[in-house]
């Protein structure tokens, strides 16, 4: 009984240390049901390095339904605090904005979150043999779960970078 009673303190203790140092337990599910809401967000950055200047194109789409769209060979694409301002690729960027339902969104994230956008698990595993001349990298917040790793999704998962670019090609020239 006493060893029953040990065991338990050390369970409780164990839960309430993920608590306080605010990780979360391993056992939690990447692969949820998105929630409509404003504060959902997916940002896919992809850059074909085949290409010199190299070609960047930049999606941002947010639960109520705004997708932001940057293309060019800009570094602004990708970063809005870029410094080399002198650069003579400094203007080369065109922005535009659209507006789909946030129920259209909603779909995106769910699609996405059903790819394993959110599962570490399987992220972080690249091989130096599987290098590519591209690069597609995601940030998300969906339904207050996080992901936001800087790591080739071409070399860490095949599949979802196809269906990040499949969605990048959808918003890169669209029909207004």
């Amino acid at each position: 009984m006493r060893r029953l009673w040990t065991l338990l303190m050390l369970f409780t203790i164990t839960c309430s240390l993920f608590t306080v140092t605010g990780c979360g337990p391993f056992w939690v599910d990447p692969y949820i049901t998105v929630k409509e809401s404003s504060l959902n967000w997916v940002i896919i950055h992809y850059y074909n390095l085949n290409r010199d200047p190299v070609r960047r194109i930049g999606v941002e789409i947010y639960g109520n339904g705004l997708v932001l769209v940057k293309k060019g060979t800009s570094e602004l694409v990708s970063n809005d605090f870029a410094k080399r301002h002198k650069s003579e690729d400094w203007s080369k960027i065109k922005t535009f904005r659209l507006q789909i339902s946030p129920k259209d969104a909603n779909d995106i994230f769910q699609t996405l979150v059903n790819h394993g956008v959110l599962d570490r698990e399987k992220n972080g595993k690249s091989s130096k043999k599987d290098e590519t001349k591209r690069f597609i990298g995601v940030k998300a917040n969906l339904s207050n779960t996080t992901y936001s790793d800087n790591v080739n999704i071409f070399e860490a998962d095949p599949d979802l970078a196809e269906v990040l670019l499949d969605v990048v090609r959808e918003f890169e020239n669209p029909a207004l």
